[in-house]
């Protein structure tokens, strides 16, 4: 057995569908969008959400409770992931490059759920009472950071400033001259 003879299970896998292949394929001439509409022409999509001009459900459905604009999403890790980590420094950049945590979105909370038996330095945004005082216990220490996230994925490298000499202003030409 090689590579070459592997083949798919019978009745796994059927042929595609051809559109518009003439009056014998079951799908020629309109290519099964039906005769006229804006369904049946090329480059046709519609909004997500579109109910033909009905009213869309998110429109009917009534709006419930406060929805804060400015809201903050936190990253969130417990303590009992921090204890199973090797290491003894833990900042959001070090637990995001060892994807630990995938996106710090607002910035990093440590919550104390679990327990931790070492001691640990933590560095992040947000953290729980609970999860420092137990993090202190072991003899660990938490530091708090003030900076917020970057939203940008690439930080601009700033180019060296080239200072060019000011034009040298032109006498005008005046009229006796002339």
């Amino acid at each position: 057995m090689n590579l070459s003879s592997l083949r798919p299970p019978e009745g796994s896998t059927k042929k595609r569908k051809r559109i518009g292949r003439g009056p014998g394929s079951g799908t020629g001439k309109t290519a099964g969008r039906g005769e006229n509409g804006q369904r049946s022409r090329s480059g046709f999509s519609r909004r997500y959400g579109f109910e033909g001009g009905q009213m869309p459900l998110v429109r009917r459905v009534p709006k419930r409770g406060f929805h804060n604009a400015f809201r903050k999403e936190f990253a969130v890790i417990n303590l009992d992931r921090l204890n199973e980590l090797e290491g003894a420094d833990f900042t959001p950049a070090m637990l995001v490059e060892n994807r630990v945590v995938r996106n710090l979105r607002s910035g990093l909370k440590v919550l104390g759920d679990g327990e931790i038996t070492r001691a640990i330095n933590v560095s992040a945004h947000r953290i729980s009472k609970s999860a420092q005082e137990k993090i202190e216990a072991a003899g660990g220490k938490v530091t708090m950071i003030d900076e917020p996230v970057r939203r940008h994925r690439q930080s601009k490298v700033e180019e060296p400033v080239v200072e060019t000499p000011a034009p040298k202003a032109r006498k005008k030409a005046s009229k006796k001259d002339s």
